[in-house]
C-alpha cells in the first residue's frame, strides 16, 4: 500500500484553464488535488514544496477515492484533476479515485510529465479523460542535466496518448531563459509535435519564474514566448497559447482557417465568442476539443 494512499496535500477548486486545458470543457470547474513527492528532480520545479517533499506532515487531508468523488459531485464540478505533484507516483490512488469519479459521471484529468514505463502508463492513462503533459525540453541532455531523467519515455507516452487512445491531450513547454529557449529548440519541438502528435494538439508555451534551485534564472521575456509562438504556427500547429505571462490575445482560441476569435480569455475569465457546437460560427471550421 502506498504511504500516500488516501492522503492529500490539499484540495482546490480551479478553472480547468489552470491545468492548463483550453479545449476540454472551457470555463468549467475542476477539483484539484495531489500528494507529495515526484519521480523527477527538476531543478526548476514550480511546485517544489509538494513535489520535493518527503515529509508526511504535509499530507494532512484524509481523502478516500469515494470521498473525493462524492465531494466533487456535491460541489457540482465537472472534473477531478490529479495535479500539483506527478500523479504517476500515486498511480493506484489516482486510478481508484478515477473509477469512483466515473461512477458519478465526473471526468478525470491528469497533469503529468509523462515519465512512466509503457505498461503502467497504459493502465494509468486508460482511466483519464484528459491529460496535459509537460514536455520540458526536446533533448535528452536537457532531461539528464535538469531532471535526472530521459526524453524518450516522455515522447513514448505522448505518442501513445495521441495515437492509441481517445484521451484529450494538451502539451505544455516551460521556457527557461538560456536553457531551452533557442529557436532551434522551438523548431525541433514543434516539428516533432506537428508530425508525430498532430497539428491540432494545443501547445502551451509557459513563462518561467524563478523557483527552487534556479532562483537566479530570470523570468522568461515576452519576446521569447512570441518567437516560440511564431515558430509553432510556422510548423503547422493550429492552437498555440502563452501562459504565466500577461499578454493580450496570448490565451485566446483562434480559428485556424478564418482567424476569428473563438474563445476570449482574460486571466481565467472565459468568454465563448464564436463557437457553435464545436465549430467556428463564421466559417464552420471544426475547433477540436470537448465542448459543453
Amino acid at each position: 500500500m502506498l504511504t500516500t494512499y488516501g492522503r492529500s496535500s490539499g484540495f482546490a477548486v480551479d478553472p480547468i484553464e489552470k491545468k492548463p486545458l483550453y479545449h476540454f470543457y472551457p470555463g468549467s470547474s475542476v477539483l484539484s488535488f495531489g500528494t507529495a513527492g515526484c519521480n523527477l528532480t527538476c531543478k526548476f520545479c514550480q511546485n517544489w514544496d509538494m513535489s520535493k517533499s518527503r515529509q508526511m506532515d504535509i499530507l494532512n487531508v484524509d481523502a478516500s477515492p469515494r470521498k473525493i468523488a462524492r465531494s466533487a459531485a456535491d460541489m457540482g464540478v465537472k472534473s477531478v484533476a490529479f495535479t500539483y505533484n506527478d500523479p504517476v507516483i500515486f498511480l493506484e490512488y489516482a486510478i481508484d479515485t478515477a473509477i469512483a469519479c466515473h461512477e458519478l459521471g465526473i471526468n478525470t484529468v491528469a497533469v503529468t510529465a509523462g515519465y512512466i514505463n509503457p505498461e503502467p502508463g497504459a493502465e494509468f492513462f486508460s482511466h483519464m479523460d484528459a491529460i496535459n503533459v509537460d514536455l520540458k525540453g526536446i533533448t535528452d541532455r536537457f532531461y539528464q542535466k535538469f531532471c535526472s531523467a530521459h526524453l524518450q519515455p516522455v515522447l513514448d507516452s505522448l505518442n501513445y496518448i495521441a495515437n492509441e487512445t481517445d484521451i484529450w491531450l494538451e502539451i505544455t513547454n516551460l521556457i527557461i531563459p538560456g536553457i531551452n529557449d533557442s529557436e532551434s529548440d522551438f523548431r525541433e519541438l514543434c516539428t516533432w509535435i506537428a508530425t508525430t502528435i498532430g497539428p491540432d494538439v494545443p501547445l502551451h508555451f509557459s513563462a518561467f519564474h524563478p523557483a527552487y534551485k534556479m532562483m537566479d534564472t530570470p523570468v522568461t521575456p515576452l519576446q521569447t514566448l512570441q518567437i516560440a509562438n511564431r515558430i509553432a504556427s510556422q510548423s503547422g500547429i493550429n492552437y498555440v497559447y502563452l501562459g504565466n505571462v500577461n499578454t493580450p490575445s496570448g490565451q485566446d482560441t483562434i480559428c485556424p482557417h478564418c482567424k476569428s476569435i473563438l474563445i476570449r480569455r482574460t486571466g481565467y475569465t472565459v468568454q465563448i465568442v464564436d463557437v457553435d457546437h464545436g465549430s467556428c460560427s463564421r466559417c464552420g471550421t471544426p475547433c477540436v476539443g470537448n465542448w459543453t
